[in-house]
């Protein structure tokens, strides 16, 4: 676990500095992550061994042409096709591959765009420069490089997507009943505004093994706004360098399985309002070093929030991981204000930069005094630790479930209850303040005091 650790802190280290280009960046984060996979291989091969030894005793479709296209078969340049190589992980674009190419420089144009129709592509290159601003580039697809809308079902495969031009996501969905689907490809992003994939308007993004990285602020590279949709993906690295560039920025319900995201100074993950972010044996690095607000002190991984802005429904914000690890190189791991939220984790393995593990609390979203946070947090099999606090106007309800070890404290001003199921336990590392618990488990004060409903515990 100390070399996997190492390895992948070297990717942050290493992609923050040191590497002018995104070509270069996608050369060292590739041999990176292939080394984490080989390390990741033989732990598995080693324990198969160890639990064999304690059993057995021994040791090309019609294409959309709206925008301009360049219709002539080429190569990526030698530099881009070093960075669309993939190693032995295969991530990302294919390497030496023969490339249509499809480009626009013109503002607020796409260099593909799919309106209502059903369209494939496959072995592309798509170049988009240009800018945009505002709502119609931000919420409805406007200057995208590849661009769905009207109920369109666009595929593509083996995709090598650039931008450069602020306002301009690589490949957007948008609208109820349109669907894209992208696998094996390579979005990278310069500027503001620009993210990796976006979905609005109740669109729809289903995408598989892809490499992203983007350079910009508010460039998420799993983005989603106005109108959210649904957004699954299976695989690949998606990193963020950007102030307000989350590697996911939820207001949609987004799944992301077996994928590394990096964020190298924005959280790991964002969810506003009424949506959801599920990850399944997920690589999370956040590395939250610049704020994007003024409205909250705190920095973290996980922050789940409703900003009132009207991008994201007020209700039920939803967080959910299992398996994987999260990794927070700086502030906390999980932060919640002005929303309802249920967050569920089980086996994840967490590694921390502060004791900070959970703070539920207001900040300058919302109204005064109404805009603390609600969460409902359940933890099973889980091996967790830190402070959790909650302020005067927010609430928590604490579920340790079966399997979960809590090594810890709980400062609360606000309405906190703590539910300890069998075989879960609680060992204090400070006094601390609740207003009820049910131990159907164990609790170890291991020396402290625990206050319930302002009286001492005395077991």
């Amino acid at each position: 676990m100390k070399k996997v650790m190492a390895l992948i802190l070297t990717v942050l280290l290493v992609l923050c500095a040191g590497c002018s280009t995104q070509e270069e960046k996608k050369e060292v984060s590739e041999t990176v992550i292939e080394e984490i996979s080989q390390t990741e291989s033989s732990k598995e091969a080693e324990s198969s061994k160890v639990e064999s030894s304690e059993v057995t005793g021994e040791s090309s479709d019609e294409s959309s042409e709206k925008g301009t296209e360049v219709s002539e078969e080429s190569d990526i340049s030698e530099e881009s096709s070093s960075a669309a190589s993939a190693s032995s992980t295969s991530i990302g674009a294919h390497t030496g591959t023969e490339r249509e190419v499809y480009e626009t420089s013109e503002d607020g144009a796409h260099a593909i765009e799919a309106d209502g129709e059903t369209v494939s592509y496959e072995g592309i290159q798509v170049e988009k420069t240009g800018s945009s601003d505002g709502e119609n580039a931000d919420f409805y697809g406007e200057n995208a490089a590849v661009f769905a809308t009207d109920g369109a079902e666009l595929t593509i495969t083996d995709a090598y997507i650039t931008t450069d031009g602020s306002h301009a996501n690589g490949v957007f969905s948008y609208g109820d009943g349109t669907t894209v689907k992208i696998s094996d490809s390579t979005i990278l992003t310069e500027s503001n505004n620009s993210g990796g994939l976006m979905t609005t308007g109740g669109g729809t993004m289903i995408a598989s093994n892809l490499y992203i990285v983007t350079q910009g602020g508010s460039s998420a590279a799993i983005r989603s706004d106005r109108g959210g949709g649904t957004v699954i993906v299976d695989g690949g690295y998606y990193e963020t360098n950007g102030k307000g560039s989350p590697a996911i920025y939820s207001t949609a319900d987004i799944t992301v399985s077996n994928a590394t995201l990096v964020g190298n100074v924005s959280e790991g993950i964002v969810v506003e309002g009424k949506n959801s972010v599920t990850l399944n044996d997920c690589i999370v690095i956040a590395n939250h070093t610049q704020k994007n607000s003024n409205k909250s002190d705190a920095y973290q991984a996980v922050k789940i929030y409703q900003s009132m802005s009207g991008d994201a429904k007020e209700g039920m914000s939803y967080f959910t991981m299992n398996g994987g690890s999260m990794t927070s190189l700086n502030g906390g791991m999980f932060w919640v204000s002005n929303t309802q939220c249920t967050i569920y984790i089980e086996n994840v393995n967490f590694t921390y930069a502060t004791d900070d593990f959970l703070t539920v609390e207001a900040a300058g979203w919302g109204r005064d005094g109404s805009n603390g946070g609600h969460a409902f947090f359940t933890a099973k099999n889980q091996i967790m630790e830190g402070v959790i606090t909650v302020d005067e106007i927010s609430s928590l309800e604490l579920t340790l479930a079966e399997g979960t070890v809590f090594t810890g404290s709980i400062i609360s001003d606000g309405e906190t209850d703590v539910i300890i199921e069998e075989g879960a336990v609680w060992i204090l590392t400070a006094d601390s303040y609740i207003d009820s618990l049910e131990l159907l488990g164990s609790l170890d004060l291991n020396g402290y005091s625990l206050y319930v409903d302002g009286e001492l515990y005395e077991g």
